[in-house]
């Protein structure tokens, strides 16, 4: 068979799948949204106008008003922010820490690493809900708690996906073979493990960045994430629950842009795991 009907690996993976593309065009709306209401926006978000209350969406007010007369559309733009703010901060802290932990772990087995999946298995046992109510009644409700309780969570994610994966490079040809070359397991960890590890956790982040999302708009909710007068899609829908009748539009708009940013997100992920592991995709197609 002509060997030119296969496609080359680097064609395949110039190949963008569908949900790669769509994923992030999602995100990169998300995020130009947060960047434009640093600029922007069609009224101050916290600016109240009691005489126009409860208004429908008009040349003046995009979106509508909500039940102070803010204007709706000027919240979500701001509320963008807030929802990206708590996603990178938490992730990111998770990431960080969730991957050195399992790295270590993978890099010395024994007690070191029994330890770290033993307080892996301790973090897990308290959600980021629980966590979060938790550290309200310490310290009181908050982005920055918001921000902890959710990285918490992440953590023993980040840090189980991360020994897993080490543990497999650390069985390659080529770690064996700097091991021969006496390379000490803190550079082969750092020039070979990590680098070959980057897409797994690359992948799992845009995932766990779209759980991160919904724990904030969660959080807000229920009073225990972003404070006023700061914008939140979480808040926006507490506020609209008691006005389901008089203005359903209420809800629905920042109901959709947490439903759009979630979905953008795991499409992102699939896309991405799709495009970076080809084996991926062949095994789903069965070929």
């Amino acid at each position: 068979m002509n060997s030119s009907s296969f496609p080359a690996p680097a064609q395949r993976r110039a190949a963008l799948p569908p949900s790669l593309r769509l994923g992030a065009v999602l995100c990169a709306l998300l995020v130009l949204t947060a960047l434009l209401s640093w600029l922007w926006t069609p009224h101050p978000p916290d600016a109240m106008d009691m005489a126009a209350r409860l208004q429908g969406p008009s040349s003046t007010h995009w979106l509508g008003t909500d039940a102070y007369g803010r204007d709706v559309a000027s919240q979500l733009l701001v509320g963008a922010r807030s929802s990206l703010a708590v996603g990178l901060a938490a992730v990111g802290l998770g990431l960080a820490l969730g991957a050195s932990l399992g790295l270590l772990a993978a890099a010395r087995p024994g007690w070191i690493d029994a330890l770290v999946q033993r307080l892996a298995d301790f973090s897990l046992a308290f959600p980021a809900l629980l966590t979060a109510i938790l550290l309200a009644a310490v310290w009181g409700p908050g982005m920055g708690n918001a921000v902890l309780a959710i990285a918490l969570f992440n953590i023993p994610i980040f840090a189980r996906l991360a020994r897993a994966t080490a543990l497999g490079i650390w069985a390659r040809d080529y770690v064996l073979a700097a091991r021969a070359c006496g390379k000490s397991r803190w550079r082969i960890t750092w020039e070979h493990v990590l680098p070959n590890m980057a897409s797994v956790l690359i992948v799992q982040a845009s995932s766990q960045f779209a759980l991160a999302i919904l724990a904030e708009a969660a959080l807000s909710y229920l009073g225990l994430g972003t404070q006023a007068p700061q914008p939140s899609w979480g808040r926006m829908l507490s506020e609209a629950q008691t006005l389901l009748y008089q203005a359903p539009l209420l809800a629905v708009f920042p109901g959709l842009a947490i439903a759009l940013s979630v979905l953008g997100l795991n499409l992102l992920g699939d896309g991405l795991r799709d495009w970076l592991d080809p084996r991926h995709t062949s095994s789903r197609s069965g070929t």
